[in-house]
């Protein structure tokens, strides 16, 4: 009898060429789960990743609290019942405070013709086309815009206006 390590080229090649189904076949002879006495394959475990320098991790709020996102100015600088202009998330945007403590957020971008809306009190005034909009709704007050302005996520935290998601 032969010795069943001494493998015949034309044995490899057979093997070989089995194709998907005999690599299937010979992986799973090579299971952990082969009888006493029967060789197993064996594998080196991966070490557990190591902590290097990674980002910081970002403060989480309170279970109750809204998502705070990126800051976006300080609640003061918002006048009760007036507006502001701003930039939320490198955006051209606009603020609200219509009651105290309540603070809405619109895309400074005309619905009519893309120019850009400017904060106006209670209102945000369109400079192309005299269309205006009602601070704390968005709402279209006169045309030509027909639209209102899309609203944006904001929330209060603390002292701050953040972005919320």
């Amino acid at each position: 009898m032969t010795d069943p390590t001494d493998i015949t080229r034309r044995t490899a090649l057979t093997i070989g060429s089995v194709g998907a189904i005999g690599g299937a076949l010979a992986l799973a002879a090579c299971s952990t789960d082969a009888p006493d006495g029967a060789p197993t394959a064996t594998t080196t475990p991966t070490p557990p990743p190591t902590v290097t320098d990674e980002a910081p991790v970002e403060p989480t709020t309170a279970p109750d609290a809204p998502p705070a996102g990126g800051d976006v100015a300080a609640l003061a600088d918002v006048p009760v019942g007036g507006s502001i202009d701003a930039i939320i998330d490198g955006e051209k945007a606009l603020l609200a405070q219509p009651t105290a403590g309540q603070v809405v957020a619109f895309s400074a971008i005309c619905t009519h013709q893309k120019c850009t809306v400017a904060a106006a009190g209670a209102e945000f005034h369109c400079p192309c086309h005299g269309s205006m909009f009602d601070a704390a709704t968005g709402d279209v007050i006169q045309g030509p815009a027909l639209e209102p302005l899309s609203p944006i996520a904001v929330a209060v935290a603390g002292d701050r206006i953040v972005a919320a998601s």
